[in-house]
């Protein structure tokens, strides 16, 4: 009798309960219809922005990739059977970057905010440096270095400091290739930033470059590619 007693007394609770919830969705139903509408766009909206950013980003990598083809083209006279049948080619490296130039340049004003923008902007500098315009490629790489992405990010920063070496900035070059040295990533690995580090300072600073090549003899005697480098560009030092 007690467990009927309980059993009774949970659906009069339960049947409170709907009651009470009826009673409020018929006083606020205007509201609740408001509320599942505005949802409703809400998670519409949300369903659009993905496809488009997934349109978006399907487009850009398409207009990288052809951009990227221009970058690494052959310069000169090639046969199709070498080079395959739809690689482009270019009379001049100075044509070749300046197309690519273009065409990064073109990806990087349409799609401001994917990732192939910050890769666009990285390469756009290099184009710029090649082409001898240094002043703009120092502006696009300090710009490309500032991106979210590490690897990227590190990438524009070397070749900044490559620029800033070029240009006579050694202190501003020393400072990038230290910091890179000191966090390296996987695309500027901490031997490549030192061996550009003593690279830089070799016609100025040869005892610091020859104390960097010992240094890096030291950590990286293993690679033995690396190590051939090495003693290479030490065998050229003053004395």
């Amino acid at each position: 009798m007690d467990r009927l007693t309980r059993r009774e007394l949970k659906q009069d609770q339960l049947r409170t309960t709907f009651e009470a919830f009826e009673q409020f969705a018929k006083t606020h139903y205007r509201e609740i219809v408001t509320v599942m509408s505005a949802l409703i766009v809400i998670l519409g909206l949300a369903a659009g922005l993905k496809l488009y950013n997934d349109r978006q980003e399907a487009s850009a990598n398409a207009e990288l990739g052809a951009a990227l083809r221009t970058f690494r083209a052959y310069v000169g006279n090639a046969s199709p059977e070498m080079l395959g049948a739809d690689a482009p080619t270019f009379p001049t490296a100075q044509a070749k970057y300046k197309k690519a130039l273009e065409q990064f340049s073109e990806i990087a004003r349409r799609f401001p905010h994917q990732k192939m923008a910050a890769i666009a902007r990285y390469h756009m500098g290099v184009c710029q440096a090649a082409l001898g315009d240094h002043a703009a490629a120092i502006k696009t790489l300090e710009e490309a270095a500032r991106t979210s992405d590490q690897n990227i990010a590190s990438l524009a920063r070397f070749a900044l400091a490559g620029e800033y070496a070029s240009g006579g900035k050694l202190a501003d070059a020393e400072k990038l290739y230290q910091d890179l040295a000191n966090h390296p990533t996987l695309m500027v690995p901490k031997a490549a930033a030192l061996l550009a580090f003593a690279d830089a300072d070799r016609a100025t600073n040869p005892a610091q470059s020859r104390k960097l090549y010992q240094d890096l003899e030291k950590e990286f005697g293993s690679d033995a590619a690396l190590l051939a480098d090495i003693k290479e560009q030490m065998s050229g030092l003053p004395k």
